[in-house]
């Protein structure tokens, strides 16, 4: 009998996928080419910026602004030159990364931040047949799970906790804690500013709203006037308004708001000496509205402080105007979406927030707070990436060693003789009841309900009525499962497809059909208990989703934000499951690991921003649909 091949020796032999170059890649990339990997591809989008400097050792100031990918791999190739390290500065979404991509390797190793990406990567393992190795940190607790067709479940077997919704009318109404002040700032304010789209609405788009045209810039208003315009509206008009609702604030539980004074009286020097600031110290482009950053301008260095009522509003007024003017100047383009990366959206947030807490009577955040709350971020410990990175390079050598000895799924890897080596799911400083540092256990075995690996079938409750098709698909489809190009085919006809070779008769169908409600599609119509065929060609993933109309009148916008519900129905798309509610089939492990323990706070993060479902900072905005004045979304 051959000799065992060494750990060495399979690692020389084998070719891994990095996915994430940040906090736990810059562990992994280490520790695999230490390990004797020589043949390593890492994707990441990333480009390094001055907070990732205390845990990214790879990383130095002088690389602030470059790809992750590529430095790490400049880095690493420095002590490890004979490595074969191909970087790809890239989204791992991008079609370039397919499932013949992926293919082409032996094992997939995860250090993403951000649960979409995750999905959309364990769906491309799933249809190429290769294994992948999650894992996830925040703070001190880390994990680590092995995923391979057939033998485990899959990422998505077991429901992840989301981050907690908001009624709309309590954001926008009667805010009783800082989150709500902070999610009203990123998630209904900033975009509404700020859209690319001039026709955009939302969920601020009230009557009076409307009327005073508040949100709307009049031709050759200037930046700082759209702003002190907004400001009195926001923080002024409105809350004045809502005082005159007697009804509204008839519970002595309920704490009337207080507008703010006119901007002017709070700021002396005036709008333009604001959003200009005047205290650049010696940096010649602190007064630059389109390059510098408000803070910068002001003055204010301190993220950990609290700003006074009239800096809030400085900082307001300022980094408002130098978003407009830094869209102007990249030839009109918008800023759809807070970005927790982009400093002067986070300014807005954490002044907008500042201002509101005012109003309401609410403990106010600091920059540095109100960035953590917006952007659900969780500060790493390098330590607990260390750990992490080390403990899935010994799951990968264990899924080769036995991956290799059995052939691969064509049957052309070379077989390795060995011993058993069963997977593990490990856990850093998870379980507080054996104060044990790390915990193994054996990983968790396919569940026949998933929708991604066992070919369930989801039920979408909704009401067919208001619930439009595009907001079927960037909602539902995009956001909550993940889809990356979805297509949406009813009984009798194709609703909807994304596709790069479609012609314009084409795109202006599915264009119409977007707009349209789901009973007032083509062919009849989207209806109760109908069942739609989903598909994603760039994840190999194909489901069928039932339709359940609910009225609108039955929802209870505090119970159910979204306005709909998303639940795994009971029968498989080959056999029954039996049993109607899929969550509990993920409410513990095979040894009895509560979900709550293992939630998104871990399986999301890489470094320092995670999507925390138990902090207080759910940051989705959700639609109250007994509000007649808006549209909504959902995460």
């Amino acid at each position: 009998m051959a000799p065992e091949m060494s750990d060495v020796e399979l690692a020389k032999s084998s070719k891994v996928l990095m996915v994430g170059a940040g906090g736990i890649g810059c562990e992994l990339l280490k520790t695999l080419v230490l390990s004797g990997f020589e043949d390593i591809e890492m994707i990441d989008l990333d480009t390094i910026d001055v907070s990732n400097l205390n845990r990214q050792f790879l990383f130095r100031k002088r690389h602030v602004g470059m790809s992750k990918a590529k430095v790490a791999r400049e880095t690493v190739l420095k002590f490890r030159p004979d490595a074969r390290i191909v970087a790809h500065h890239g989204n791992v979404k991008d079609s370039s990364f397919d499932v013949t991509f992926v293919r082409s390797f032996d094992v997939v190793l995860n250090g993403l931040d951000n649960l979409e990406a995750r999905k959309h990567v364990n769906r491309l393992c799933l249809a190429a047949e290769v294994p992948l190795i999650e894992s996830g940190t925040t703070g001190y607790l880390g994990q680590v799970t092995v995923h391979v067709r057939g033998q485990t479940a899959c990422f998505e077997c077991n429901p992840k906790p989301v981050p907690k919704s908001h009624p709309i009318c309590t954001l926008r109404d009667t805010p009783d804690k800082p989150i709500h002040c902070v999610v009203y700032a990123a998630d209904l304010l900033f975009p509404r500013l700020f859209s690319n789209d001039p026709n955009a609405k939302s969920d601020l788009d009230e009557e009076d709203a409307v009327e005073l045209s508040a949100f709307t810039r009049t031709p050759g208003e200037s930046p700082e006037s759209f702003a002190v315009r907004v400001y009195d509206y926001v923080f002024r008009t409105k809350i004045e308004r809502l005082l005159a609702k007697e009804e509204m604030w008839a519970n002595e539980k309920r704490k009337k708001p207080t507008p703010l004074p006119a901007f002017t009286d709070l700021v002396p020097e005036g709008p333009t000496a604001a959003a200009h600031g005047t205290d650049v110290n010696g940096d010649d482009d602190g007064n630059n509205t389109t390059t510098s950053t408000a803070c910068r301008a002001l003055g204010l260095r301190d993220a950990h402080a609290a700003w006074t009522d009239a800096d809030a509003a400085r900082v307001f007024v300022s980094s408002f105007a130098r978003i407009v003017s830094r869209d102007e100047s990249n030839g009109n383009h918008g800023t759809d979406k807070f970005d927790k990366d982009d400093a002067l959206a986070v300014e807005f947030v954490a002044a907008t927030a500042a201002l509101r807490s005012v109003n309401y009577g609410i403990e106010r955040k600091s920059l540095f707070e109100a960035k953590g709350m917006a952007g659900n971020i969780v500060h790493a410990v390098a330590t607990t990436n260390a750990i992490v990175g080390g403990l899935i390079v010994i799951e990968a050598l264990k899924v080769l060693r036995q991956r290799k000895a059995g052939g691969d799924a064509d049957g052309v890897a070379t077989p390795v003789p060995c011993k058993p080596c069963p997977y593990r799911y490990t856990f850093v400083k998870q379980h507080k009841s054996n104060s044990r540092l790390l915990e193994p256990m054996e990983p968790d075995p396919p569940n026949t309900s998933c929708v991604v690996c066992g070919h369930a079938r989801v039920e979408l409750v909704c009401d067919v009525e208001s619930m439009t098709l595009g907001r079927l698909i960037d909602d539902v489809l995009k956001k909550k499962l993940g889809m990356n190009a979805p297509e949406v085919n009813a009984p009798e006809t194709l609703l909807y497809e994304q596709d790069d070779g479609l012609d314009d008769e084409e795109i202006e169908i599915y264009a119409k059909n977007c707009k349209s409600t789901l009973a007032n599609l083509p062919a009849g119509g989207v209806i109760h208990n109908t069942v739609l065929n989903v598909s994603d060609f760039t994840q190999k993933f194909e489901f069928d989703l039932i339709v359940t109309h609910r009225p609108g009148d039955e929802w209870d916008d505090e119970e159910d934000p979204d306005g709909y519900v998303l639940r795994g129905d009971s029968v498989s798309a080959e056999n029954a499951s039996g049993g109607e509610n899929d969550e509990d089939d993920g409410a513990a492990d095979a040894n009895g690991a509560v979900a709550e323990d293992v939630d998104d706070c871990l399986i999301v993060d890489d470094e320092d921003e995670i999507e925390a479902a138990t902090a207080t900072a759910g940051t989705k905005r959700k639609r109250d649909d007994d509000d007649a004045d808006g549209g909504g979304g959902g995460g």
